[in-house]
């Protein structure tokens, strides 16, 4: 992505699932939806921008979009990316 990009296009929104909620409160990791083109120093710096915390470590997942059978032949969805960002012990974001 390119250097001048602003942090809000990096950072798509934040995932609440069971299994998330568990992660923020236990583990102080945070699960978000990212543009599928950012790197982890890219995504680290945006989440550190937005949310004026330290972040430790970076785990992304890239998710290849199905393919679906449509009336009018197939359609493939979108490429997804997550990633899961681990903050120093102590901090936290408030998501609510």
């Amino acid at each position: 992505m390119p250097a001048n990009v602003a942090s809000h296009h990096i950072i798509k929104m934040p995932l609440v699932t069971e299994k998330g909620t568990f992660a923020m409160n236990e583990l102080g990791k945070y699960t978000f939806s990212v543009d599928p083109r950012a790197t982890k120093t890219e995504i680290k710096k945006a989440v550190q921008d937005l949310y004026k915390v330290h972040v430790v470590s970076i785990n992304t997942q890239t998710k290849k979009g199905k393919h679906r059978a449509t009336k009018f032949g197939v359609r493939v969805e979108p490429l997804r990316k997550t990633a899961i960002v681990t903050l120093k012990k102590g901090e936290s974001i408030e998501l609510f």
